[in-house]
C-alpha cells in the first residue's frame, strides 16, 4: 500500500515565493515534525514547492531524520492572475465550479490538476516508494484532493488550515483521503 502525506505550509508572512514562516509558523513546523516522528513511519521520500514557506514547513522533520528535500516546480502555489485581484475569493470558488475557467496570466484548476498529478502519479509508479511526504500550498492540494473525492470542492478548501495533514492510502483500486492532522 502506498501512502502519500499532503502537507499544508504553516503560517507565513505572505503569498511570495520567498514568504518565510512566521514565529507561529515554526512553532508549528516543530509541531509537525514531532506529529510524523509519532506516526512512527518510515518516509522513503519528501517533496515540497520550490517556495520557501514549504521548504520551512518541513525542514526539522527532514533535518532531524536525515531525509532530502526534493524540490519539484510542479507543487508551486497556483497563480490566480498576473494582476492583483479584490475578488480573488469570487474567482477562486468561480474556478472551482468551472475548471477551465482562467484570468489572464493565470492558471486554470485544470492546468493546475495536471500539473499537480504528475507529481503524484510519479510516487503511485515508484515500487521504491511506499511513503511520501508532499508538502504544498492550499489552492494545489484542494486541486489534488478532488482528484480523489468528487466532492471536495470551494467550501471544502475554506476549511484547510495552516498547516494541515491528509493521507492517501493507495492500494490498486481502494483508494481513501482523510484530514490526519488535528492540530
Amino acid at each position: 500500500m502506498k501512502k502519500i502525506y499532503f502537507v499544508r505550509h504553516c503560517s507565513a508572512y505572505g503569498q511570495h515565493i520567498d514568504s518565510p514562516l512566521t514565529e507561529t509558523g515554526i512553532t508549528q513546523a516543530k509541531q509537525l515534525s514531532q506529529f510524523f516522528k509519532q506516526q512512527n513511519i518510515s518516509i522513503d521520500k519528501i517533496i515540497s514547492s520550490p517556495y520557501l514557506r514549504a521548504i520551512e514547513t518541513i525542514k526539522p522533520y527532514a533535518e532531524e531524520h536525515n531525509i532530502s528535500i526534493s524540490i519539484d516546480q510542479r507543487l508551486k502555489e497556483r497563480i490566480l492572475s498576473e494582476e492583483p485581484l479584490d475578488d480573488w475569493l469570487d474567482v477562486l470558488e468561480h474556478s472551482f465550479q468551472d475548471p477551465d475557467y482562467k484570468l489572464p496570466g493565470g492558471e486554470s484548476a485544470s492546468e493546475v490538476s495536471t500539473r499537480a498529478n504528475q507529481v503524484v502519479t510519479s510516487v503511485l509508479e515508484d515500487d521504491s516508494i511506499t511513503n511520501t511526504i508532499i508538502v504544498s500550498h492550499g489552492n494545489l492540494l484542494a486541486i489534488v484532493f478532488k482528484m480523489f473525492d468528487s466532492n471536495y470542492g470551494f467550501e471544502q478548501w475554506k476549511e484547510l488550515r495552516n498547516p494541515d495533514v491528509f493521507l492517501l492510502k493507495h492500494e490498486k483500486n481502494n483508494v481513501s483521503l482523510n484530514r490526519i492532522w488535528d492540530g
